[in-house]
């Protein structure tokens, strides 16, 4: 389905004289075809700003070329997007779905901080994901870890570079494995950027006024499904089967590579559907997933998780 507007098809000329006849002899006057859907979001800056309309944008990148354009501000300065709450929560990430219904909101650049690390164990507690468009953030910093025991490091912040290293157009598995690779005892410096925030979000003031949409809007039947690869289409939503296995599926990710994709977690499923073994789906995994390079363990695990979420779910 196309998402920016179109006119009515003009009517087309019948070539061959049967449908012509047809119309002729039963004295029918075609009828006009109907006109496409406009898919219109509304959307606000997270820190505070008037309510936006965008439209007609096909993957991560166009919606936050959008954004930008809405508010008079760069895409490069969007960290990510939450739906239908200015909160910087991680249950309410935008990630390749979004109800016809949500409201979004873009959390830009705030201030820059530096914080030195030192390795003392293998993992250092961060869950990594990225917003499709060039910034990995921190989505989950794990109780009692060695991040959990820096203050300065929050949720929601974008990695930036390491050791001055600038990580920028790096995909979240790739910033995980940078982070797994640094060596034990010596320390390193990350580079962060926090989203911006305004002060009545720190405050005990009212929001009511300023963010009528939170926890007010709820997704309709159909959601919008953006892809990095290919046009975005309107779709039913997931199966409980689909949602329960994704979910299974993203919690693995966070276990085996420190990240967390539901888009990626939503593939691999739909990439089980089309299989009947696990070699097969190993097999499928490399030829769309091959850049991951996911560990032959790892893959009989995912297919597990997934065949589980299908006797759970009947």
């Amino acid at each position: 389905m196309r998402l920016e507007q179109s006119e009515p098809e003009e009517k087309r000329e019948e070539k061959g004289p049967g449908m012509g006849m047809w119309r002729l002899v039963q004295g029918l006057t075609p009828a006009a075809p109907r006109a496409r859907p406009r898919l219109v979001f509304r959307t606000q800056l997270a820190h505070g700003s008037p309510t936006g309309k965008i439209e007609g944008f096909t993957n991560v990148r166009e919606l936050y070329a959008k954004i930008a354009e809405a508010f008079g501000i760069a895409p490069t300065e969007i960290l990510f997007c939450t739906l239908n709450s200015h909160k910087v929560d991680m249950q309410k990430l935008l990630g390749g779905q979004i109800g016809l219904e949500d409201f979004i909101f873009a959390h830009v650049r705030g201030e820059t901080k530096e914080v030195e690390v030192t390795k003392t164990e293998d993992a250092l507690g961060l869950t990594i994901t990225d917003n499709g468009a060039g910034y990995a953030f921190i989505k989950r910093i794990k109780e009692g870890s060695i991040i959990n025991r820096i203050e300065a490091v929050c949720v929601g912040d974008s990695i930036e570079a390491i050791n001055d290293h600038s990580i920028v157009g790096c995909r979240h598995y790739e910033v995980a494995k940078m982070l797994r690779e640094l060596p034990k005892s010596q320390p390193f410096t990350l580079r962060l950027v926090q989203p911006k925030r305004a002060f009545d979000m720190i405050s005990q003031r009212s929001r009511s006024s300023k963010y009528p949409m939170e926890a007010k809007v709820s997704s309709g039947r159909e959601t919008l499904r953006l892809r990095s690869g290919g046009a975005a289409t309107v779709e039913e939503v997931p199966s409980e089967f689909e949602e329960e296995a994704s979910r299974r599926v993203d919690d693995l990710l966070e276990s085996y590579m420190g990240i967390r994709d539901p888009e990626l977690a939503s593939t691999m499923v739909e990439t089980s559907k089309k299989t009947v073994s696990v070699q097969e789906f190993a097999r499928h995994l490399d030829s769309v997933l091959g850049e991951f390079a996911f560990p032959d363990e790892f893959v009989v695990e995912v297919w597990a998780a997934i065949g589980e979420a299908r006797e759970a779910c009947g």
